[in-house]
């Protein structure tokens, strides 16, 4: 009793000495006092506060890292500290607030106001506090963290530890951030602006029927890609990427491209070149793009006439310097690729070919990092070759007719079948010469999916007949050719006579009769 007597004075007697005693008194006996436990404790303690500098206006990048870091350890650890914080948007809970088909977002969880985590990161121990002031006379809080670590160890963990939560944080963020899939249109006032959707593509690698030797090269390709910062950085180059996709239409181009933002976990811009007026717009688009996306310009070689654009600005050139010869002897020419490109500037209101190498590969492509371009055409020859060139499209991918592998995975998946005599008929029509893209084996499948048996004989039938039209167009070409008095013959052979063109065109009305039958 006496004890809590004595206690009591001495609180009434430091509350006195707070009314009595100057300000500038307290606050250095308070600095005398926190020097004095600071040299007397093992630890060392580091603050990071949510927002930086006075005013308390700017974002600490760092603190947003420390929220990652500890979310994900704290679902990770066991047991869970004693109190956490659970939180759930009213844009992310009922039924309205997600996009049709994509699960609800999970609650966030993160530490509760004025309590501790622990942590070990090479052997030493580290203690995260949260602290939560609310200002006087506001109702706003300051927020921030404290970090704990010993002393004499301080110096030598904290770099690596803070390299360390911010690898975590950053992957955290990129794996669970909602995704966008953005297209260009252009705003009221007529400026070139972008217009968003989820993005909830379900197109993966796994779900992907590719050669294995391929799928295997561009996951690598990929994942080297996203995990080159230092590389690029070191080389000097922009951490940029350009793919070129290309084949007849069904070969699986807008699935691979939904597959690698997938993979990648990134923004897909979609960028209709046809609803971009100027290069200017064009150059706006491209700053208003994030960075961690993948830029896409579906069928190139129908979006714009660009081919055509360079053609004249070339031949324009070559007039200008003919006739500015007399005037200046000059000879020097350029050899870059890009100088017939470079003319077609003049064409103003309009996107040009020059417009377009500068978006690609020009100092305007490297207003932010981590982004892929991909390009898609059905006809790869019908675009101009300055855009092919390796720092423009460096990997270049060709997507065919469904191969015997790409066929059997498609069967799998989409009826469950595996090893069938059909299946192996179907194989062998693929290696005959009869070819089907992946979008038409699957929807031969897809039509009888909840029937394996007829739907493997539908495609093996099907296959079957794209193989006896394929000998027979080939068979029709070398009668043909042995008909034609103008062809080459075989060296050592004369050239057919009347009786060996009356067999071929025997041949040839046999061939008429069997296709004219089929249909």
């Amino acid at each position: 009793m006496e004890f809590l007597s004595q206690m009591w004075s001495l609180l009434g007697l430091l509350t006195i000495l707070q009314n009595v005693l100057p300000t500038q008194l307290l606050s250095l006996l308070h600095s005398l006092w926190q020097s004095l436990q600071d040299s007397l404790t093992p630890y060392s303690y580091f603050d990071v506060p949510e927002f930086l500098g006075s005013a308390a206006v700017e974002p600490n990048a760092l603190y947003r890292h420390i929220q990652l870091y500890l979310h994900r350890s704290l679902l990770l650890s066991s047991p869970p500290p004693p109190r956490l914080t659970l939180s759930l948007p009213r844009s992310s809970a009922g039924s309205g607030g997600h996009a049709h088909g994509a699960a609800p977002s999970p609650p966030s969880v993160s530490l509760s106001p004025n309590h501790s985590v622990a942590d070990t990161f090479n052997g030493h121990r580290a203690v995260w506090t949260h602290h939560a002031d609310t200002l006087q006379d506001s109702l706003e809080e300051r927020r921030s963290f404290s970090l704990r670590l010993p002393k004499r160890h301080a110096a030598a963990v904290l770099p690596a530890y803070l390299a360390h939560l911010a690898d975590a944080a950053d992957h955290l963020e990129r794996s669970s951030r909602a995704r966008r899939l953005h297209t260009n249109a252009a705003s009221p006032r007529g400026a070139a602006a972008w217009a968003s959707v989820p993005f909830c593509h379900p197109a993966t690698f796994d779900t992907l029927a590719l050669d294995p030797g391929l799928k295997a090269r561009l996951l690598a390709d990929l994942t080297a890609f996203s995990q080159g910062r230092e590389f690029y950085r070191r080389t000097g180059r922009p951490w940029k990427r350009g793919y070129l996709l290309h084949g007849p239409p069904g070969s699986g181009k807008s699935s691979l491209i939904a597959a690698m933002a997938n993979h990648l976990r990134y923004d897909v811009f979609d960028l209709e070149l046809t609803r971009v007026a100027t290069n200017a717009d064009l150059r706006a688009l491209l700053i208003q793009t994030t960075n961690r996306s993948l830029i896409v310009i579906e069928d190139i070689d129908c979006s714009l006439h660009l081919t055509g654009d360079r053609g004249l600005a070339s031949e324009r050139l070559h007039k200008r310097r003919k006739l500015h010869a007399a005037s200046y002897n000059d000879d020097s020419s350029d050899s870059d690729d890009d100088a017939g490109a470079n003319g077609d500037d003049n064409h103003r209101g309009k996107v040009t070919l020059s417009g377009l190498l500068n978006f690609t590969d020009g100092l305007w492509s490297c207003c932010g990092e981590e982004r892929i371009i991909v390009f898609t055409t059905n006809h790869v020859d019908g675009i101009d070759p300055a855009l092919l060139r390796p720092g423009r499209m460096d990997v270049h991918v060709r997507l065919d007719a469904c191969g015997t592998h790409a066929m059997r995975e498609l069967v799998q998946r989409y009826v469950g079948v595996g090893d069938h005599e059909m299946v192996d008929a179907a194989e062998d029509s693929i290696r005959g010469g009869a070819e089907m893209t992946p979008a038409e084996v699957g929807e031969v499948l897809l039509r009888n999916r909840d029937e394996p048996e007829a739907a493997v004989t539908e495609l093996a039938a099907e296959l079957k007949a794209r193989r006896s039209a394929a000998d027979n167009i080939h068979e029709w070409d070398d009668s043909a050719a042995e008909l034609s008095d103008g062809s080459p013959t075989k060296k050592g052979r004369k050239g057919l006579g009347w009786e060996g063109k009356i067999r071929i065109l025997g041949r040839l009305r046999s061939l008429t009769k069997s296709e004219s039958g089929r249909r």
